[in-house]
């Protein structure tokens, strides 16, 4: 604990200053100006013993666990409890990494009398400009008075938390209100599904028009006469979203008016994948690679299971080497037997990184439908797709832009002959595209 003087005794020492002024040419006022100011001291040394004795600083608490989406106002509850039953009243600030910017710099706080322990609880409202968790980054900073007014007591200690920052998936939700929108089964339609399904439901007698691939040869055999299949389209499947956290997914976005990386929006596409697929009620898991595998979570279902895998993403953060694209097809093969839908985000700008890509990426489409997404860049486009350019330097610019889109036509030409669907698309639309593609995955029954 620390002190310092109050206002209220340098108003004191000061009125004893002025008091001297005037002890020059009065010889005789000078006595009384000592005694004025040893009774000052006096009463600051007995006000600073009895305050540093008998005055307590109130405790103070945080939960154990606060959480914050990013770019989006929060507050942290913060609890006071004074045990010494008397009112008080004390200057309160928090302090946070420099990521959390406070809305205010210090609050008042009045602590109640009459109780043995006296509590109170305020609101420290902030907003996190950057994902990730801060464990015990919190500093309490306290300031009381003391008895008398002359001091003023000061005391800091470190609180025992954990700040987690999620992704922002406001904007995003907004977008894809029709998605959550929860009103059961009023207003629903009926869609047709293409095909008949792939999920075994009974057997049943054999009526003219069933194909010969339908009839259940073991079953007919034992009855003594035909026995049909009856399949129904397929409710629960696997999804999983392969988010590359290589090198390249450090590059710098803007998404309506907020500079991020491309990681930062991967993250919040598949967090947003996630919650269509829980409304679909399909099991969904995730894989995070850079050069080696870093994330591995199962499909599973439930808001358990998404708190799980949005525990396991908000502390991703870019890395700096080159993805091994080797490593995670072995992972997927290796722990993935059932068929299921990946969906990879990831970035093949660099021809060399796009060259392993569509070497080792074939050996997962055999068992498993591929999805792949990756945002398109800056000037990455047709040549005559928007108007005439401005200068040589512009027309350079361009078809820089134009032989880079060729390439990943070119790509995409080449993944198609393989059974894997790949697109470029623009960030704006980047989310609601991918929910998209699931629903229609969904209805036409292709995985």
């Amino acid at each position: 604990m620390t002190f310092l003087p109050s206002t209220r005794l340098l108003w004191l020492v000061f009125a004893v200053v002025l008091l001297a002024v005037p002890a020059g040419p009065m010889p005789g006022l000078m006595p009384v100006c000592f005694a004025a100011l040893a009774i000052v001291v006096l009463l600051a040394l007995l006000d600073l013993a009895l305050s540093l004795r008998g005055v307590r600083m109130p405790g103070v608490s945080i939960p154990d666990v606060v959480r914050f989406s990013k770019d989006r106002p929060g507050v942290i509850p913060v609890s006071f409890s004074n045990e010494t039953g008397r009112a008080m009243e004390l200057r309160f600030a928090l302090g946070l990494p420099k990521v959390f910017a406070a809305k205010d710099n210090e609050l008042w706080v009045r602590l109640p009398a009459g109780a043995k322990k006296s509590r109170a609880q305020i609101e420290w409202a902030c907003t996190p400009s950057r994902r990730g968790r801060f464990a015990n980054a919190a500093l309490a900073c306290c300031e009381a008075g003391s008895r008398m007014g002359l001091w003023r007591l000061r005391a800091r200690a470190r609180l025992e938390c954990e700040l987690r920052v999620y992704p922002n998936l406001f904007s995003e939700r907004r977008q894809l209100a029709a998605v959550f929108l929860d009103r059961g089964q009023f207003g629903a339609k009926l869609q047709r599904t293409v095909g008949r399904g792939r999920e075994f439901e009974k057997m049943r007698e054999y009526l003219p028009g069933d194909g010969f691939d339908e009839i259940h040869w073991k079953a007919t055999a034992k009855r003594g006469h035909p026995v049909t299949k009856v399949f129904q389209a397929e409710r629960t499947q696997e999804i999983y979203v392969v988010i590359d956290m290589s090198r390249l997914s450090g590059r710098l976005v803007t998404h309506e008016g907020v500079t991020q990386t491309v990681l930062e929006r991967y993250l919040t596409s598949a967090l947003v994948l996630f919650l269509a697929a829980q409304r679909q009620g399909d099991r969904f898991g995730v894989i995070a690679y850079d050069d080696r595998v870093r994330v591995s979570l199962r499909a599973g279902n439930g808001a358990a299971h998404y708190a799980a895998c949005r525990e396991a993403l908000h502390t991703l953060q870019p890395g700096e080497v080159t993805p091994d694209m080797a490593e995670v097809a072995r992972h997927i093969r290796l722990r993935q037997r059932q068929r299921a839908l990946l969906f990879f985000l990831t970035d093949l700008s660099d021809p060399v990184l796009a060259e392993d890509f569509a070497r080792h990426a074939p050996l997962l489409a055999r068992q498993h439908l591929m999805l792949v997404s990756q945002l398109r860049g800056p000037g990455v486009e047709p040549l005559f797709a928007n108007k005439g350019a401005e200068g040589r330097g512009d027309l350079y610019a361009r078809l820089a832009g134009h032989m880079r889109w060729e390439e990943m036509q070119a790509l995409i030409r080449t993944l198609k002959q393989n059974n894997i669907t790949a697109a470029v698309l623009d960030d704006d639309a980047f989310v609601a595209n991918l929910v998209t593609q699931y629903l229609q995955v969904k209805r036409r029954q292709l995985l």
